[in-house]
């Protein structure tokens, strides 16, 4: 065996290997900022700095140490990028400084960590603020990468001329599933979470989400759009768990919201659905941050054998706009009020901004549907301008 093609399999081995210890990285980095949020006043000694904590250190804990843990993790992350985004081949010193050198990053992550907590707490509300706008990017990228998938998932099982009635079956009964989970969803919040005609943001989240399935429906079973049911069975599914999540993002006191305040008191069910929550938001960082291929405007390069297996810089700066997504998530978008114990991403800031989401999501996957018509609909319009 060629001793060069030994050395690219063991480089791919190791850069697959990397990523999923990035990914163990961003987790910690979130468990830590939640500890530092909900414990860190109550856990570490009086040794912080005081001109950046200020004499009681609450300026190191609750939403500013989740802003400093954040900026910690975007400051390491974004030097990753720094450093790895030219590399396009597996034996570069930039795809082996991504996929070895623990050590060294690892005093690297430490001292980005530890930084934070010596600057002012004012330039960390700039920060803050930076982080909204750098969350909100995130999200984007999000859905993109989702609706991408989404298309390919549809490409795939979608019958055509050469299609077996295998294929044909699996896409018609898959159709049907996430239809019916999306009817089931929104029968299940109308009875949830609009009890009383009293709950009116509730209905209207509710029915405008009810009327963005039609249209994607009908858009997608057009004539001249042809898409089939599949995608927008899956995209329907998508939208409604994110109306679910938005409403499930209510303040508890609100009585349109049937999530009974816990006082305080927590049990196993809390801890479980806060770490799943938690992995949520590494998982769906992982996921848009190794889809480099989603943004590539020329998506039919042919890979050699010595190139990497996705972007090194494009992952990294995922991870960098993570660091800022987990933390608006810590602190339910709000810079002023701290997030209670043990909750992430509630509050009316928290619901805005997935229902935001949620229009956006299916404004994007309906550009999607229409674009290729109207496309056509200019060249055609063209070519009969150009003709004599």
């Amino acid at each position: 065996m060629d001793p060069k093609n030994v050395d690219c399999c063991e480089e791919r081995s190791k850069s697959l290997r990397a990523r999923y210890i990035y990914a163990i990285i961003f987790f910690t980095i979130n468990l830590t900022a939640w500890f530092i949020r909900d414990y860190g006043h109550s856990v570490f000694p009086p040794t912080y700095y005081k001109e950046a904590c200020g004499t009681t250190g609450h300026d190191c804990f609750h939403t500013l140490g989740v802003l400093r843990v954040s900026l910690g993790c975007f400051i390491f992350f974004f030097l990753m990028f720094l450093t790895t985004f030219i590399a396009r081949k597996l034996y570069e010193a930039c795809s082996k400084w991504h996929s070895g050198w623990w050590k060294l990053k690892f005093f690297l992550l430490l001292a980005s960590m530890v930084v934070p907590f010596f600057i002012p707490p004012g330039f960390i509300h700039i920060y803050g603020e930076v982080a909204r706008v750098g969350a909100g990017i995130f999200l984007l990228l999000q859905l993109i990468s989702v609706i991408e998938f989404i298309r390919w998932w549809n490409k795939y099982w979608s019958p055509d001329e050469q299609s077996n009635q295998r294929s044909c079956s699996i896409a018609l009964f898959t159709s049907t599933v996430f239809y019916g989970v999306s009817i089931c969803g929104i029968v299940s919040m109308y009875y949830f979470y609009a009890p009383r005609p009293a709950c009116s943001l509730n209905i209207f989240f509710i029915t405008w989400t009810a009327l963005l399935l039609i249209v994607m429906m009908v858009i997608s079973l057009h004539s001249k759009v042809n898409r089939g049911l599949l995608s927008s069975g899956i995209m329907a599914s998508y939208v409604v768990f994110l109306c679910w999540s938005a409403i499930r993002s209510e303040p508890v006191d609100e009585k349109c919201n049937v999530q009974k305040p816990d006082n305080r008191k927590f049990d196993w069910t809390t801890v479980l659905g806060f770490l799943i929550a938690i992995g949520a938001i590494v998982m769906a960082t992982f996921s848009t941050g190794i889809d480099s291929k989603s943004f590539q405007f020329n998506k039919n390069n042919v890979k050699l054998e010595d190139d990497i297996r996705y972007n090194y810089g494009f992952f990294h700066m995922i991870f960098s706009l993570g660091a800022m997504y987990f933390a608006m998530l810590f602190i339910s978008w709000n810079l002023k009020d701290s997030a209670t114990e043990w909750s992430i991403d509630v509050g009316w800031a928290s619901a805005g901004v997935k229902i935001i989401n949620e229009w956006v999501a299916a404004t994007i996957y309906t550009w999607k549907l229409v674009s290729p018509v109207v496309k056509q609909y200019r060249v055609v319009n063209n070519e009969q301008t150009m003709q004599p």
